[in-house]
């Protein structure tokens, strides 16, 4: 029986052994390259976005109930909502803050068309060229309008909490493992020290930021962002009311990471309230411009006509 000469078996053994697991260190230096590439790229891209939404919402205030009906609470109603829009990502004009922001318009609701994608691209563009956040909380008021209810914004941008700016104001430590679809994944559990860079509300006039915290899970081969969770509780002396969310991302056909799906859900003293799930078609890239012109690769034209035989 032939041995294999010691070079190549200590080549072999090399090349079966598990490769050394990253180091936090480096484990962050990947995901804030990655997100910082996100925000360089995520401005030039558009896509569309559906979001289905299952609220519980109370009876109408006018039921009129008598006999045994009388004395039974009235139990809330499950509604469920399509809303698809036209899904931009920019920075506010003239604000002090480079931080990106989402825009979206709404194209259609429960399968009937409010506007054209063409006129929704054309108020996107307008959108993204507002001085402040009054033009946000109108497109949240746009959602209203339409019957939804605790809507969220900005999640899908989530990984850009973690920049090396964002990384400053964040305590992160190992979790343990798992596996993300196929891929096998570190867990890092995360907490925002400030809320500048946290989820942002409105109330009526006014409008407030809170600090975040939740999960990070990366690919353990390279440190690859797979999905972030988040979470944050809102103080009121009545009630516990909760806002978390799971964001999946995927790297697009471009090479840098978008949001592939996002699952935001309310709960008021744990009870569940809303559900948000927002699904993104692939992202395509685009001129900043009015008209927003995409860069698509033309079609390839039809070989000449071949010349009659003589």
């Amino acid at each position: 029986m032939s041995l294999l000469p010691a070079a190549l078996l200590c080549m072999f053994l090399a090349s079966q052994a598990p490769a050394p697991l990253l180091t936090l260190p480096e484990i962050l230096d990947r995901v804030a390259e990655e997100a910082e590439v996100l925000e360089q790229s995520a401005p030039k891209a558009l896509t569309q976005e559906t979001l289905e939404q299952r609220a519980f919402v109370p009876p109408p205030r006018s039921l009129v109930r008598v006999g045994k009906a009388a004395t039974v609470a009235p139990q809330p109603r499950l509604m469920v909502r399509e809303i698809v829009s036209e899904y931009s990502v920019g920075t506010l004009k003239e604000s002090d803050s480079p931080d990106l922001v989402e825009f979206r318009q709404v194209v259609s609701v429960d399968g009937r068309r409010v506007q054209s994608a063409e006129h929704a691209r054309h108020a996107l563009s307008l959108g993204i060229q507002s001085p402040d956040d009054r033009v946000r909380k109108r497109m949240l008021e746009d959602f209203a309008r339409h019957g939804l209810v605790d809507i969220a914004t900005d999640y899908g941008l989530i990984l850009l909490a973690f920049t090396k700016r964002g990384l400053e104001n964040m305590q992160v430590k190992p979790a343990g493992e798992t596996r993300v679809g196929a891929e096998d994944a570190l867990i890092l559990s995360w907490r925002q020290t400030s809320a500048a860079g946290g989820e942002l509300e409105f109330f009526g006039n006014q409008s407030v930021r809170r600090a975040l915290q939740g999960m990070l899970y990366v690919r353990k081969s390279d440190g690859l962002p797979l999905r972030v969770q988040a979470w944050a509780e809102h103080p009121d002396a009545k009630r516990t009311i909760r806002d978390e969310a799971v964001v999946e991302y995927a790297l697009s056909t471009h090479g840098f990471l978008m949001p592939a799906s996002v699952v935001h859900r309310h709960l008021v003293d744990g009870e569940l309230k809303t559900e948000n799930l927002y699904r993104y078609e692939p992202f395509k890239l685009f001129s900043a411009d009015a008209e927003i012109k995409f860069t698509e690769v033309p079609d390839t034209p039809p070989p000449p006509p071949t010349p009659p035989k003589k």
